[in-house]
């Protein structure tokens, strides 16, 4: 029963502990012994706290036991958080060796509070890259996290830890950041769902060095998993303060309607993506997804927006290569020292933007989100792939040989950081390889309830497949 548990979804685990068929001590130890099988080869924790979450576990089950008193619908479901979301008595490393091993670690960022108050079992925080800075997920701190599908290749980034974990049943929850794809990245490499919501929309802080660019979000293996996190974590929080204090959307409400009736878009290349660089594999299992999507009776329109000759990726370079050297500035040269070389490089591009570049990106952003927002007002939904490729080598910056310095090689996820909407990642087939492909579910402003049914109603038919290695125990 204990590897069952581990590899379960949340909220087929919750009805067990309800039933009083499994408890969440079962379902910690069950976690717990797969992070003693896989995490040797993946790499996907940079903290474990095996004590700490056996006594939240034993507090969730005296819950469940009386019966009516649990806290959450997700009470006693172990979860992981990443790195860079600070975790009140765990350490938040930023993936640097630049940052203090001594703490101290006294806060806990709003996500981490609700999950606390939720009741969720924290078996310890993931790996990401140095500050987030890259869509892989390696550091000179904590080594590299390889992909649970394929040992050898990226597990993605920069919450690449947190879906090796998790893909494996190193727990049944995961929390990401997402900056320009790091939710969606490497739950595309690694074969789940992940959700980046409308931002703010999950409240954050401290404020991200991307600024408004950063969201936090699910990262699960059924879209059901990833609403019912969400009933918990998009919560009013004032210390952010792009966040809607009066936020309490059902996101299970109407979550099994389906998309018959739905006007969805389908873009293959979103209008500014080169075709030659959209791997073939990826191209054509996008394309079937969408078919998919059509034979459960919505009206399917191939239809791109019109960027009008301004390219998302060079402005999402813009702000990001501007905002790391900003960042890097608060540190001693002594400290810049000890940080990837690659992030180095980044901020020293940044540091030679003029002015005029820099404003001008921001003023380009806000043209291209309003161009989106006409583009949404004709559609409910958009369809496009994730990634144009599929997990390459570990330990390479970036897709095509790249350094990571220009993040365009992943354009269909940054285009959605820039305009701020809802944008989710789900499985939908392999490559000549067998590793996973990805098709990102798009949603207008606030809609992500919408996104999140409309990936619940593709996963009926298709549902999301685990990596043979979560089968080897």
């Amino acid at each position: 029963m204990t590897a069952d548990l581990a590899m379960m979804p949340a909220h087929e685990l919750v009805k067990l502990f309800k039933a009083r068929k499994a408890s969440p001590v079962e379902a910690t130890k069950a976690a717990l012994a797969r992070v003693d099988a896989f995490n040797g080869q993946l790499n996907a924790f940079q903290h474990l706290d095996p004590d700490s979450a056996m006594r939240q576990a034993r507090a969730s089950e005296k819950r469940w036991k009386k019966g009516g008193k649990r806290l959450s619908d997700i009470d006693g479901v172990p979860i992981t958080i990443k790195d860079m979301v600070l975790t009140k008595g765990m350490p938040t490393r930023m993936g640097s060796l630049a940052t203090d091993a001594d703490g101290p670690f006294t806060v806990d960022a709003p996500v981490a509070q609700r999950l606390r108050e939720a009741g969720t079992v924290l078996l310890g925080k993931t790996t990401s890259p140095e500050y987030g800075w890259k869509g892989v997920t390696d550091s000179k701190l904590f080594g590299a996290t390889h992909n649970p599908w394929k040992i050898g290749r990226t597990s993605g980034g920069s919450s690449g830890g947190g879906t090796a974990a998790e893909a494996v049943g190193m727990g049944n929850l995961a929390i990401g950041t997402d900056g320009a794809g790091s939710v969606r990245i490497p739950c595309s490499f690694c074969g789940l769902f992940g959700l980046k919501p409308t931002q703010a929309r999950v409240p954050l802080f401290p404020t991200s060095a991307q600024g408004t660019l950063s969201h936090i979000g699910p990262m699960t293996r059924t879209v059901r998993d990833a609403a019912m996190m969400m009933n918990v974590i998009a919560r009013p929080d004032p210390r952010d303060p792009y966040g809607r204090p009066d936020d309490i959307e059902d996101y299970l409400k109407g979550f099994d309607k389906g998309v018959k009736g739905l006007r969805i878009a389908y873009s293959p290349h979103l209008g500014f993506v080169e075709r030659e660089k959209i791997d073939r594999d990826v191209a054509v299992a996008v394309e079937q997804a969408v078919k998919v999507f059509k034979t459960l009776g919505a009206k399917i329109v191939e239809d791109s927006p019109d960027f009008q000759g301004m390219d998302p990726r060079k402005v999402l370079n813009a702000h990001w290569q501007s905002n790391v050297a900003l960042l890097l500035k608060g540190f001693s040269p002594e400290k810049r020292e000890l940080m990837d070389p690659g992030l180095v490089k980044a901020a020293e591009h940044g540091a030679q933007l003029g002015q005029e570049a820099v404003v001008t990106a921001i003023h380009q952003r806000q043209a291209i989100s309003a161009i989106m927002n006409q583009f949404m007002a004709k559609y409910d939904l958009l369809l496009t792939p994730t990634m144009p490729m599929t997990a390459f080598a570990v330990n390479e910056n970036a897709a095509w040989g790249g350094d990571g310095v220009d993040i365009g090689w992943t354009p269909f996820t940054l285009a959605f950081n820039l305009t701020r909407q809802p944008a989710a990642t789900i499985p939908c087939g392999l490559d000549r390889e067998g590793l996973p492909i990805g098709l990102q579910i798009v949603g207008g402003h606030a809609r992500d309830a919408l996104v999140l049914r409309a990936a619940a109603a593709y996963e009926r038919v298709r549902p999301i497949p685990a990596p043979p290695m979560a089968h080897q125990i």
